[in-house]
């Protein structure tokens, strides 16, 4: 089975070789159909330090890191100016 991917921005970046991620989806209602948007923030392991905070990242999964890392950074789409 193939690793999920997910796409978000790094919100946080203060711990060492973590960087927190907040990833967005989106939805209708089911009555009003609004399309609506929900916000996930992922732990993920940044080997390098070399995300900072605004970059839009992709992360995919992995094994256990610690108690709340199970993602890794893959790769990083788009550095902040």
């Amino acid at each position: 089975m193939p690793k999920k991917e997910k796409q978000g921005v790094v919100t946080s970046n203060k711990m060492d070789k973590t960087i927190v991620v907040k990833v967005a989806s989106y939805s209708p209602h089911p009555k009003y159909k609004k399309i609506i948007e929900s916000n996930k923030n992922y732990m993920a392991h940044d080997e390098n330090n070399e995300c900072s905070i605004g970059d839009t990242v992709r992360i995919v999964e992995s094994r256990p890191i610690s108690g709340n890392k199970r993602w890794t950074l893959d790769s990083i789409v788009e550095k902040v100016k």
